[in-house]
């Protein structure tokens, strides 16, 4: 994967539900214009990159998602591709496939011209609403290396909405993902969707491997940006930006706000 700017900055493209899923309203058109929409508005604002998930295929797939969700968010992924490729300096494009199919992920970058995925759940085994899920890092990396080579793997550390399955240290988690799974770069989280996580986490994982990138993944806002950019290069970002709910749109002049006073952090860091 190419060296990541400092701050990076990731504007999440939350797609409503697909195809497959019980909330699909079976109103492609809608679907696509909030897709474009969103990643239109991070482009312009001037965020390093964007990823596109399936957030609202409620509730998730614990791994292994059918056919019609790959197809789907190769659909999006293609238009948000196009509107991306608009801006002169392009934002990078990746795909999160939710709870945790890498493997579609990278198949959607092979498509797409991806650069980065994200992996809810690399290494370890985590217990979540979904089941138990088990880090398949085996089998992602050599996935990688042969569909898309080049495309980073951006891995959360004891991911949100989930605990781990023993005594398992977020050192002890870091370090594995990093010197073992193989992954590019490393994502903190809060608990839960829209909650920033403890700045001692970041600190604690940046201690463990001072080398890999490491991204804030969840409650940023433009407020606590320079304590989050404090021991973190970059974040990512979605909740915070809506105009209103969680399932309206970006809001322009949020996303622009967002990355003047990411701006403003990282050049005093």
């Amino acid at each position: 994967m190419i060296p990541l700017p400092r701050p990076f900055l990731v504007g999440v493209v939350h797609l409503p539900a697909l195809p497959g899923a019980p909330r699909w309203s079976r109103d492609w058109e809608a679907l696509l214009n909030r897709a474009i929409s969103d990643a239109r508005t991070y482009a312009a604002a001037g965020f390093s990159a964007v990823v596109v998930e399936n957030f609202g295929d409620v509730p998730f797939h614990k791994d292994r998602v059918p056919p019609v969700t790959v197809a789907a968010m190769s659909r999006v992924g293609t238009a948000v591709a196009a509107v991306l490729r608009e801006v002169p300096s392009p934002p990078l494009l990746g795909f999160n496939v939710l709870r945790n199919d890498a493997a579609a992920a990278l198949a959607l970058c092979a498509a797409c011209g991806g650069d980065f995925i994200r992996v809810n759940v690399l290494t370890g085994t985590m217990v979540t609403d979904q089941g138990i899920i088990e880090g398949r890092a085996a089998e992602v990396v050599r996935l990688r290396d042969h569909w898309c080579p080049g495309v980073g793997i951006l891995a959360d550390i004891l991911v949100k909405h989930a605990h781990p399955l023993g005594a398992w240290t977020l050192q002890d988690a870091a370090a594995d993902a990093w010197e073992r799974g193989g992954a590019d770069a490393l994502i903190v989280t809060g608990q839960s969707t829209g909650k920033a996580p403890v700045t001692g986490d970041l600190q604690t994982v940046r201690q463990s491997v001072p080398q890999a990138p490491l991204l804030c993944g969840s409650g940023a806002t433009a407020d606590i940006l320079p304590a989050l950019l404090s021991h973190a290069d970059g974040v990512i970002v979605g909740s915070s930006l809506k105009r209103n709910a969680l399932d309206s749109p970006v809001d322009p002049a949020k996303a622009a706000a967002f990355v003047a006073a990411a701006t403003r952090a990282g050049t005093t860091q």
